[in-house]
């Protein structure tokens, strides 16, 4: 049986078609309409579909999904076997939580530490319990070098791209690039660190744009042997909600 998982957000629509755990179709679309859909459904007749959105402007999207499939808007009320002890589940990010369910089917008999890395980077533990306390939210790569600029007098605004790496820090813009790659690297080793001493056998999931570039700057961590790079941790996520 297939299943259809749509995470909707701010610049894009993110699909995915599953057949149980496995990935079969995924596409990226800057605005998604009920055509689009009707495409998805004639190609791969999905009997369960499932909506992630930060636009709450999704109406006809809803309802013709509800005409064609079995459809649920995701929310943090489908916990899938997790335990959610977040203080105010009504806040907490819908990406966040899909991440956890994914992970937690991925991985079941482990400890996850996912990292997203996207506008912002946040870091959550999904502990063996399957158990979730909550999290951190840190500012992310483009974030950091706009505010360096944008906070500073003099400062100029870094335009980086991915393929550089980190480079050594020999004049203001190489310093600016250091300082802000290095220490989200150092960031994110520290908070390895941290949660390794609360759970043990830790895997390690970083996701997001920015994962390629976060993965292999990693591979020189020590942490490198618990890391897994999953860029569709989301959507698998949101697959695993409406599993049966």
């Amino acid at each position: 049986m297939h299943r259809l998982s749509i995470d909707i957000g701010n610049s894009s629509a993110k699909i995915a078609v599953f057949k149980h755990r496995e990935i079969i179709h995924h596409q990226r679309l800057t605005k998604l309409g009920t055509l689009d859909l009707a495409q998805l459904i004639e190609k791969f007749s999905p009997k369960k579909s499932i909506i992630s959105s930060v636009n709450q402007e999704i109406g006809q999207l809803e309802e013709f999904l509800k005409k064609h499939t079995n459809y649920t808007r995701f929310s943090t009320l489908l916990t899938n076997g997790v335990q959610n002890k977040y203080k105010t589940p009504a806040t907490l990010g819908l990406d966040r939580w899909a991440a956890l369910l994914g992970a937690n089917g991925l991985y079941p008999e482990s400890a996850s530490f996912i990292v997203d890395a996207g506008t912002c980077i946040t870091y959550d533990l999904l502990n063996q319990k399957k158990e979730y306390f909550g999290g951190s939210i840190s500012p992310g790569i483009s974030m950091r070098f706009k505010a360096v600029h944008e906070f500073t007098g003099r400062l100029p605004m870094v335009i980086w791209e991915e393929k550089e790496g980190i480079v050594d820090g020999t004049d203001t813009q190489s310093a600016i690039k250091n300082g802000v790659l290095q220490g989200i690297i150092n960031e994110i080793d520290g908070f390895i660190a941290i949660n390794n001493n609360k759970e043990s056998a830790l895997k390690v999931i970083i996701t997001g744009g920015d994962a390629n570039f976060l993965y292999k700057q990693l591979q020189n961590s020590i942490f490198a042997p618990q890391i897994i790079k999953d860029p569709y941790l989301v959507l698998k996520g949101l697959n695993e909600a409406i599993a049966d």
